[in-house]
C-alpha cells in the first residue's frame, strides 16, 4: 500500500494520471474480440476554448465511455475538432489587421496557408481543456475536417448528391451577412429586438386611374424604405373591395418611375394598416413567394444591394445615380426624405398631437450570430440540397425506433422541423473551407466532379473556372459518424463502429448537426448513423438566466478544476443532469463535490490505516456477520440502481445512487459499525467494498478513484480498465432487515438527543418496551455497537421510571430515555413550543402568499422559488419541533 496524503489535492494527481492514461494506450485499448461501443463526441471549432457547455457534454459522453469500457465493450470515443469556416477565417483575418493586413493583400492559396499556420501554432487550445476534464477520447485517431482522407469524402458526397439530383445549384434568397460577406443558414440568424420605424408611403396609380372612394393613389408600409428602389408589385387581397377595381392596374414608383401591376394574393391582409403592401421579391422572403406567385421568375427580381449591402444599380438601369454607394441605412434616409419631398409621406399624430413621419415599433430583426450585423435577405446563385427528401426516412428512423430520442419529449420538435424543412444552402463565399468541386465553361454551365481532370474530362476541350465558394461547415460534420471511421473506404473500424450506439448532444444543435447526421448517415450508408440521441440541455446561471458576456455571467470551466478539481465538477454535471431541464450553476455545490472526494479520500486512509487494503478477488468475499453480508448486499443493489439509471440515461440517478451509497452507506454507517471489531472477515469484506466504490464512482470521479485503486495495493491493472462489478453474490435479507433496524434505532435516538439539546457526554439509560423476539434477538447482537453509537450506558427490558422521558419508536418497540437530572425538562418543553409556535407562524405566512395567484403569476420566479424552498424549511422545522414534543410526551 501507498501512503496516501493526509489532504486531498486534487492538482497533485490529475495531470499525472491523464498522462499516464494517455501514453498506455488505456482510453482504446486493444480487445478485437469485444463488442463495440461507439460515440463520436461532437467537433469542438478549432477556434474554441472550453465553456461550461463543453464540459456538461463531454462529463456525461465520458461516463458512458468509461463505464461501458469498464464493462469489457471495445469502446470508441471518436474526438477531433471541425475547421469552423467562419470563426477561423475571422480569427486569422483579425490577427492580420492588427499587423495592418488584410486578407485580399494574398492570393486565396497564400491566405489558405495562412490559415494552416494559425492551426498548427494556435488550433489545439481545447483539445488540451478536454484533457484537463478528463474525457479518455481516441487521441491516437484524432480528426479534423479538414484532413485530406475527410475532405475525399465531402467531395465525394457533394458529387454523390449532385448526380442522384439531390444537389443543385438555384437562384434563390439567402441570409446575407454583409460583415462577413457570406450566405448564412437560418439557424445562424439571431434575431433580435430593436425599436425602429413604421414609415407609410403613397404610391401614385398609373393612367389616370382610381380608387372607387378617387383616391389616386395607394397606401404602402414598410419598415425598411431603402428597398422601395427594388419593388416590383403592390399586393392587395383579391377579397377587399377596396382595391378590387385596381387589380392588374399599375403603380408608378416614386424616385425610380418604374411601373409595377397590383397583384391579388393572400399574403395582403385587408384587416393590417391599408391592405396594401409592396413586394420587393429580391430583398424580403416573403415579396420573393408573393412574386414568384405573380409570375416574377427569380432571374428577373431586381437586386438593389451590392455584398457589402450597398445600394448598386439594378438590371433595369431606374435607380437615380445619387443613391448608387450608398450604404443600406443612409439610403433609407434618403428615401424617406426625397419621399416627404414629393408629398408622398403620410404623417401621423402622436398622443401628444405632435406630427411625425413615422411609428415607433419595436421591429424583430436578423443579425448574424457571428458578425454582429444586420442580415439582408439577398438574391443570389447559391448551392441547395435538397433536405427535404433527405429527411423524409430521417423521420421515419425516429417513428419506427431505429433511432431512440431521448427525452422522448423532443420528439416532437424534431418532427416539426424536419416536416417543414427548406431547402437547405451549403455554399458559403468564404476562402477557408472545402472548396466545392464545381468548374464551369465560359458559357455558365456547370461541371461537377471528384477533382479538375474528371471535370475536364466531362467538359472536353472548354476553359474551365472552379467555383470559387466553399461548403458550409456543417455540411463537412454532417458526415462525422462515419467519415471518422474511414469512409469511403471499407475499414475494418466503420464495419465495426456504425452505426454508433449513442450521441450526446446540446438541443440546440438539434438541427444544425444531429438532424443532418441523421439525413446523411442514412443517405450514404444506408442505416442510421446512431441508435439513441441523448439531447441535454443548457447550463444556465445560478439565478436560471442564460450566461452570456454582456450580463457578465459566465462561468468558466477552468477555474472550477482549479478551485475544485476536475472530478467534482464533473460529478455536479451528472448529479445535475436531469432529462429535460436545464442545469443551473451553483458553485457551493461543486464544492460540495469536492468535499464528497475528501471523505472518500479519508475513509480510504481510515481503512488503510486499519490494515484494509487491495482485494484479491472481483467476487464478494464470504461473510458471516450481519453487518459484512448487509453491505455486500448494499453494493449489490448499488451495482443494480447503477445498471439502470445509465441504460436510462438518468445521469442524475446514477450519481446520487453511487453519491448516497458512499457518504451514507459506506462512510457514515460501515466504516461506523466496523470500528474496534476489525477482524480478518471484515477487512476482506471492507477492502472489497472499496474496491467496488472505486470502479463504480470511476466514470464520474476518474481521478481520484485511479489514485485511491494504487494507494490501496500492488494492482494487475489500472482501474480504468478493470472489470465493472459482478458481485455474484445476493442481498442477505436477514441481514439487511437487522441492519437497517439498529441504523434508524441510532438515528432516533441521536434525533432526539439533538432535538431536546441533551449534551453529548450525557449518561443516558434505555427501557425497551414492548419488544418482539426478533428485536430482542437483534438488540443483543448489536448492543456493543448501538451503544457506542447512540452513546446508550445501558440497555434494560425493565419499566422506565417514574418523571420525564424521552420516547423513541423503532417497529414495534419503544425506548424510554429517563431525562430526569438530564435536562430541565419543564424549560424544554417551553423553548419548544416557543419555537414551534414562531416557525409553525412563518409557514402559514409563506402559504398564504404562494396561495395568492397574484404573487406566484406576477412575481419574478426566483422570488417565488425562493418562497417555496423557505416554506418547505419552515414546514420541515415545524414537523422536527412538533416530534420533538411529541417524545416529551
Amino acid at each position: 500500500m501507498t501512503e496516501l496524503a493526509k489532504t486531498f489535492d486534487p492538482a497533485s494527481i490529475e495531470a499525472r494520471w491523464y498522462k499516464h492514461w494517455e501514453e498506455g494506450g488505456l482510453f482504446r485499448p486493444e480487445r478485437p474480440a469485444a463488442a463495440p461501443f461507439t460515440i463520436v463526441n461532437p467537433p469542438p471549432n478549432v477556434t474554441g476554448s472550453l465553456h461550461i457547455g463543453h464540459a456538461l457534454d463531454n462529463t456525461l459522453q465520458d461516463i458512458m465511455i468509461r463505464y461501458e469500457r469498464l464493462r469489457g465493450k471495445d469502446a470508441l470515443w471518436v474526438v477531433g475538432t471541425d475547421h469552423a469556416g467562419i470563426a477561423t477565417q475571422m480569427v486569422v483575418e483579425r490577427q492580420m489587421n492588427a499587423r495592418g493586413e488584410k486578407r485580399t493583400d494574398y492570393s486565396r492559396d497564400q491566405f489558405v496557408e495562412k490559415v494552416w499556420e494559425w492551426k498548427a501554432e494556435s488550433g489545439g487550445t481545447i483539445t488540451g481543456q478536454l484533457r484537463r476534464l478528463g474525457c479518455s477520447m481516441d487521441w491516437s485517431r484524432e480528426q479534423f475536417t479538414m484532413d485530406p482522407h475527410f475532405t475525399r469524402a465531402v467531395v465525394k458526397v457533394f458529387v454523390d448528391l449532385y448526380n442522384k439530383g439531390l444537389l443543385y445549384r438555384d437562384k434563390r434568397l439567402v441570409n446575407w451577412d454583409p460583415g462577413l460577406k457570406t450566405a448564412i443558414s437560418d439557424l445562424e440568424v439571431e434575431t433580435r429586438e430593436v425599436l425602429g420605424k413604421f414609415w407609410h408611403f403613397r404610391y401614385p396609380l398609373a393612367d389616370g386611374v382610381t380608387l372607387d372612394d378617387g383616391r389616386d393613389h395607394i397606401v404602402v408600409a414598410t419598415t425598411r424604405p431603402e428597398t422601395m428602389l427594388a419593388d416590383m408589385a403592390v399586393a392587395v387581397n383579391g377579397e377587399d373591395e377596396r382595391y378590387k377595381s385596381v387589380i392588374g392596374k399599375e403603380v408608378v414608383l416614386p424616385i425610380t418611375g418604374r411601373r409595377i401591376r397590383i397583384v391579388a394574393d393572400d399574403h395582403a391582409d385587408p384587416e393590417l394598416g391599408s391592405g396594401a403592401v409592396k413586394i420587393t421579391p429580391g430583398h424580403d422572403f416573403n415579396d420573393f413567394e408573393v412574386g414568384k406567385r405573380a409570375g416574377i421568375a427569380p432571374a428577373q427580381m431586381l437586386n438593389m444591394l451590392d455584398a457589402d449591402a450597398h445600394v448598386c444599380q439594378t438590371a433595369d438601369g431606374l435607380v437615380p445615380e445619387a443613391y448608387i454607394g450608398l450604404d443600406r441605412f443612409d439610403a433609407r434616409r434618403k428615401v424617406v426624405a426625397a419621399l416627404d419631398e414629393l408629398g408622398l409621406l403620410v404623417t401621423f399624430a402622436d398622443k401628444e398631437g405632435n406630427e411625425k413621419e413615422a411609428e415607433d415599433r419595436v421591429i424583430q430583426t436578423p443579425y448574424g450570430d457571428r458578425s454582429g450585423v444586420v442580415i439582408e435577405p439577398w438574391l443570389t446563385d447559391q448551392w441547395y440540397v435538397d433536405a427535404a427528401t433527405l429527411a423524409k426516412p430521417a423521420i421515419e428512423s425516429v417513428k419506427s425506433g431505429a433511432i431512440e430520442i431521448v427525452p422522448k419529449s423532443w420528439e416532437k420538435t424534431y418532427f416539426n422541423w424536419m416536416d417543414n424543412i427548406q431547402p437547405w444552402c451549403v455554399s458559403r463565399q468564404l476562402w477557408w473551407g472545402h472548396r466545392i468541386p464545381a468548374w464551369y465553361d465560359e458559357d455558365g454551365a456547370v461541371y461537377v466532379a471528384e477533382d479538375e481532370a474528371a471535370a475536364q474530362a466531362l467538359a472536353g476541350n472548354k476553359a474551365l473556372t472552379r467555383d470559387s465558394d466553399v461548403l458550409d461547415t456543417w455540411f463537412s460534420s454532417a458526415l462525422w459518424p462515419f467519415a471518422t471511421l474511414g469512409w469511403p473506404e471499407k475499414t475494418d473500424l466503420l464495419a465495426k463502429h456504425y452505426p454508433n450506439d449513442l450521441l450526446i448532444s446540446g438541443f440546440d444543435i438539434l438541427f444544425f448537426w444531429d438532424a443532418r447526421m441523421a439525413m446523411q448517415g442514412i443517405e450514404f450508408m444506408g442505416e442510421v448513423p446512431w441508435k439513441r440521441l441523448y439531447l441535454h440541455g443548457l447550463v444556465r446561471a445560478a439565478d436560471g438566466q442564460k450566461m452570456s458576456k454582456s450580463k457578465g455571467n459566465v462561468v468558466d470551466p477552468l477555474g472550477l478544476i482549479d478551485r475544485y478539481g476536475a472530478d467534482a465538477l464533473r460529478f455536479f454535471m451528472a448529479a445535475m443532469e436531469s432529462q429535460g431541464r436545464d442545469v443551473k450553476m451553483d458553485e457551493k455545490r461543486v464544492e460540495g463535490y469536492r468535499n464528497f472526494a475528501t471523505k472518500l479520500w479519508n475513509a480510504t486512509r481510515f481503512a488503510m490505516s486499519n490494515g484494509i487494503g487491495a482485494s484479491a478477488s472481483v467476487e464478494a468475499p464470504a461473510a458471516t456477520q450481519p453487518v459484512n453480508a448487509w453491505i455486500i448486499g448494499e453494493v449489490v443493489e448499488t451495482v443494480a440502481a447503477l445498471d439502470k439509471a445509465l441504460a436510462e440515461l438518468r445521469f442524475d440517478a446514477a450519481a446520487n445512487a453511487i453519491y448516497h451509497f458512499v457518504w451514507d452507506q459506506f462512510c457514515d454507517w460501515y466504516l461506523e459499525l466496523i470500528k474496534g471489531s476489525i477482524d480478518e472477515e471484515t477487512k476482506a469484506v471492507a477492502g472489497w467494498v472499496l474496491d467496488q466504490i472505486l470502479v463504480m464512482l470511476h466514470p464520474f470521479m476518474p481521478f481520484i478513484t485511479e489514485e485511491l485503486w494504487h494507494a490501496l495495493g500492488e494492482r494487475p491493472y489500472d482501474l480504468i480498465v478493470a472489470q465493472w462489478p459482478n458481485p455474484n453474490a445476493v442481498v442477505d435479507a436477514e441481514a439487511k432487515a437487522e441492519v437497517d433496524w439498529l441504523i434508524r434505532l441510532v438515528s432516533e435516538v441521536r434525533a432526539a438527543r439533538a432535538e431536546l439539546n441533551i449534551t453529548p457526554g450525557a449518561k443516558l439509560t434505555a427501557h425497551v418496551q414492548d419488544a418482539g423476539e426478533a428485536t430482542r434477538t437483534r438488540l443483543e447482537r448489536q448492543k456493543a455497537s448501538a451503544s457506542r453509537l447512540a452513546r446508550i450506558d445501558s440497555w434494560s427490558f425493565d419499566p422506565a421510571p417514574a418523571g420525564g422521558s424521552a420516547q423513541v419508536v423503532v417497529d414495534e418497540a419503544t425506548f424510554v430515555l429517563p431525562l430526569e437530572g438530564v435536562i430541565d425538562i419543564a424549560a424544554e418543553k417551553a423553548r419548544l413550543a416557543k419555537a414551534l409556535e414562531g416557525v409553525a407562524k412563518e409557514a402559514k405566512s409563506l402559504a398564504g402568499r404562494l396561495a395568492n395567484p397574484s404573487f406566484v403569476e406576477k412575481a419574478k420566479p426566483e422570488a417565488v422559488e425562493k418562497a417555496r424552498a423557505d416554506h418547505a424549511e419552515k414546514s420541515a422545522e415545524a414537523e422536527r419541533l412538533q416530534a420533538a414534543l411529541v417524545r416529551l410526551g
